[in-house]
């Protein structure tokens, strides 16, 4: 940028000046990035079809709805039964929806190139412009863009465009898909001389403590009739702070596009952790005759890394263990529709346990997850797909694969390739052909996409498993001998070998492997209920079992013990596995299944179960018990949680179990006397005392070298009195996106939790501003995520509440029968 003027003398003058024309640059630049790309989620008109009555059309008398995306009407819809998506799709049904919406494009921008780019769209998404038909993209996970600029009135004459998303043909997925255009649009408008979409690569080859290089490589769209000769300005910041530029001059021909390579050098880097997740930005500018006609930013960090097969995770040369878990892409009682405070949430509650690590099952992810995850530290496995070419439902993606997985795994390569999160690829999860040589052949050629694209992060496919396992027996006992291992593990196309599940072969991956690292890409597969136990008198006499041998029989309402006592037949409890993970280095980590429950697959029962049990944090985000055990290992925070509640019958057994860190014993005390002093032994997570229910205070002391460290207590609670509200944000953005989610507590008259409490609780709320999403966490619930009112499960209870676009006050009350009723005010600005 030119800056003209005349001499000015005297220090604080130049300051001054230089300050101002600072804020310039960077509003300038701001706006430059903000003019490129907008968005485009108001003001759709919204209109779904009788999935079994009305035509695959729409026309003069159709009724829409006006609404914002992201969208999802699935979430809308009646739990039933007879649902064509089956419990595994979350018993909600799909359909045929329409959007439409008009808009004005200024008469200058006509000699502009305009895109309109979809982030995602379930699925099977065709769009028509002025009645001009763009296409078609029957993956509802990964973004596309279509140019417009040809078929678009400029000035007042107003555009309309048209988006038909069919997702009738059901079942396609194994788990709750939602439908509709359920991630942001943008419309994006550039000079004819441009970065193109995705256009940017950034890679550190060498980094050091002193020096890191950074190379780049831009491709550059030249839609102009003629050829241009052009400046590429490459610099990169630190936040607002210059670090260091690199310029070059092309000549790109007409109708061309032509990559630039560049490369700089950062002196004394701050290089990006999962503890410190430090971030750069790359800033592209494009000038033609001393103006610049394109900006385009790219963000990236600086950091070295290796999966090592003895060592494990090796992060800028300091061991890291993965501590992950596996992700759907739903938002709870929010549905498939993205919001970026919503993901934001759940990454927070994921991090307060020492979650490191997310693994995006089975599709490429929001790029709003991305962006957080790259924001907040976390260690991403970014996945392309669930099924390739063989199919796992009847319509599912394994239909589209021989017209578009080539072209899908492409995109999301180049959409995702720049995030610091990303540290490895996977290519598929529980692939149906991975057992034969069909299988080989496309793990080869998905292979070669991926290095063709990006050949600085390891490669990997979630295998269940990669070697034999005997699932018949109920041990499931590894063979140790005449090994038969995966033929896409052993034929050397994979950087890293992806274990699902099987832990029992972990301490042998060397043996097997060894010239292959180790991720365990899907792990442990245990079930809970929040707030519910089975005690050992009431159901077996022995844990942990697995589901499919005793666990069904008698379970009231389809619960499941939250002890970490019940797991799937392939799986293992939360404790089994990370035994194993944590006692050997070169096991480089793990991805829990599931870090939250999510809509459908409610292993392990069918109806009227309609959500998993899988998650360590329940569908509203309130954490199960074994939450705190990965806490006591995962972080330095001291821990010390005791469970159940204390709400039993009169001399019934119970089994209080204690997670703890950071000393030597724990002391259970009921009503002020001691039951006795538990330590754990060996490789011990947790301990445990079975005793009389007896009504009161149950409290726990923990203890080192005798000094007490944290002391909690668990008391009867009286009969349901009143209702507390507690928001974990009291002043939000007056944005129309930005939520609060509001957690609501029963209390007995003395404000302990009532554990067993399973009130339904009325909303209401004044002020600019709505209720968006309410929800329990109970598996079983029929009723509506988009409701006013819900009824809780064991004491609680979630609310979420959105900003309108005006500022103000917003006043939220929660009533229930026979309790007092409670208020909390939202500021909004």
């Amino acid at each position: 940028m030119k800056n003209e003027r005349k001499y000015l003398s005297g220090s604080l003058t130049l300051l001054m000046l230089a300050v101002i024309t600072l804020f310039s640059s960077c509003k300038k630049n701001e706006e430059a990035f903000s003019s490129r790309k907008v968005s485009f989620n108001s003001d759709w008109s919204f209109h779904l079809n009788d999935s079994i009555v009305d035509k695959d059309t729409i026309g003069a008398s159709t009724k829409w709805r006006t609404l914002n995306v992201p969208h999802d009407w699935s979430i809308e819809g009646k739990f039933d039964e007879k649902s064509p998506a089956g419990y595994g799709g979350g018993s909600l049904n799909g359909g045929l929806g329409w959007y439409k919406k008009t808009f004005k494009v200024a008469a200058e921008d006509s000699t502009k190139v305009t895109s309109i780019t979809f982030d995602g769209v379930y699925k099977n998404s065709e769009v028509w412009v002025n009645g001009h038909y763009l296409g078609k993209r029957p993956n509802g996970y990964i973004g596309f863009q279509y140019q417009i600029s040809q078929y678009l009135n400029y000035g007042e004459k107003e555009n309309e465009i048209i988006v038909k998303v069919d997702n009738s043909k059901q079942p396609n997925s194994r788990w709750y898909s939602g439908s509709g255009i359920f991630r942001n649009v943008w419309l994006e408008t550039t000079d004819k001389l441009h970065v193109a979409q995705w256009g940017t690569y950034v890679t550190t080859p060498k980094v050091t403590a002193e020096k890191a290089s950074v190379n780049f490589e831009t491709t550059i769209q030249n839609q102009n009739s003629d050829s241009k000769k052009a400046i590429v300005t490459t610099t990169i910041y630190k936040e607002d702070t210059k670090v260091t530029s690199v310029t070059q001059n092309i000549t790109i021909a007409a109708n061309a596009n032509q990559t630039l390579k560049q490369s700089a050098e950062v002196e004394s880097p701050i290089l990006w952790s999962d503890e410190k997740p430090e971030l750069y930005t790359a800033v592209t500018e494009i000038s033609l005759d001393d103006k610049i006609v394109d900006q385009y930013k790219t963000n990236f960090g600086i950091r070295d890394f290796k999966f090592d097969l003895d060592k494990g995770f090796l992060l800028n040369g300091k061991q890291v263990k993965i501590k992950g878990v596996c992700m759907h892409h739903d938002l709870g009682p929010l549905g498939s529709a993205i919001n970026t405070r919503a993901i934001e949430r759940q990454l927070e509650i994921l991090k307060e346990m020492g979650v490191n690590g997310i693994r995006t099952s089975h599709n490429p992810p929001a790029p709003e997850l991305l962006d957080l995850c790259d924001k907040m530290g976390f260690i991403v496995m970014d996945e392309a797909f669930d099924m390739w070419k063989q199919s796992k439902t009847k319509y599912d993606y394994g239909n589209d694969w021989d017209r578009w997985h080539k072209q899908d795994l492409t995109d999301q390569l180049l959409r995702d390739r720049n995030h610091a999160s990303i540290f490895i690829w996977s290519i598929g999860n529980e692939i149906p052909q991975q057992w034969d040589e069909s299988g080989v052949k496309i793990a080869k050629e998905l292979a070669a996409i991926v290095r063709q694209y990006d050949k600085t992060r390891p490669l990997t496919q979630a295998m269940n498993p990669p070697v034999n396992m005997n699932i018949d027996d109920v041990t499931l006992q590894f063979e140790k001998k005449n090994v038969q291992v995966n033929p896409i593990a052993a034929s050397g196309i994979l950087d890293l070998i992806g274990y699902n599940y099987a832990h029992q072969t972990y301490e042998h991956h060397k043996e097997n492997f060894p010239k292959t690292p180790f991720i365990a890409t899907e792990t442990t597969s245990g079930l809970e209920t929040r707030g519910y136990y089975d005690n050992v008198s009431d159901v077996v006499k022995k844990w942990p079992v697995r589901w499919d041998l005793k666990f069904t029989d008698g379970n009231p309402g389809n619960t499941v013990s939250a002890y970490d006592q019940v797991q799937a037949p392939w799986g293992s409890t939360h404790e089994a596995t990370w035994k194993v993970i944590k006692k050997h280095d070169y096991l480089s980590g793990m991805y829990i299944w599931t870090g939250f429950d999510y809509i459908g697959e409610p292993t392990p029962y069918e109806w009227p179960s309609v959500s998993s049990y899988f998650g360590i944090v329940d569908l509203a985000g309130f954490p199960k018990d074994v939450y705190y055990m990965y806490q006591s290992e995962w972080t330095d925070k001291t821990v010390l949680h005791i469970f159940p509640h204390w709400n039993w019958k009169a001399g019934q057994t119970v089994d209080v179990w204690a997670y703890y860190n950071k000393a030597d014993e724990v002391e259970l005390f009921l009503n002020g006397k001691s039951v006795g002093i538990r330590s754990k032994k060996g490789d011990d997570l947790h301990v445990m005392w079975r005793i009389p229910f007896q009504a009161g205070t149950l409290k726990a002391v923990s203890r080192k070298n005798g000094k007490t460290v944290l002391e909690t207590e668990i008391k009867t609670a009286g009969n349901p009195d009143n209702l507390k509200l507690t928001a974990d944000r009291s002043t939000i953005k007056a944005d129309g996106n930005d939520l609060s989610f509001v957690t609501v507590d029963i209390l007995d008259a003395n404000g302990i939790l009532a554990p067993n409490a399973n009130n339904e609780i009325n909303f209401s709320l004044k002020g600019n501003g709505k209720i968006v999403g309410v929800c329990s966490g109970d598996p079983v619930s029929h009723e509506s995520y988009k409701g006013s009112k819900h009824t809780a499960l064991n004491g609680k209870c979630l609310v979420i509440v959105q900003s309108d676009t005006k500022s103000g006050r917003l006043e939220l009350t929660a009533k229930a029968n026979g309790l007092k009723s409670a208020t909390i005010v939202i500021t909004t600005e």
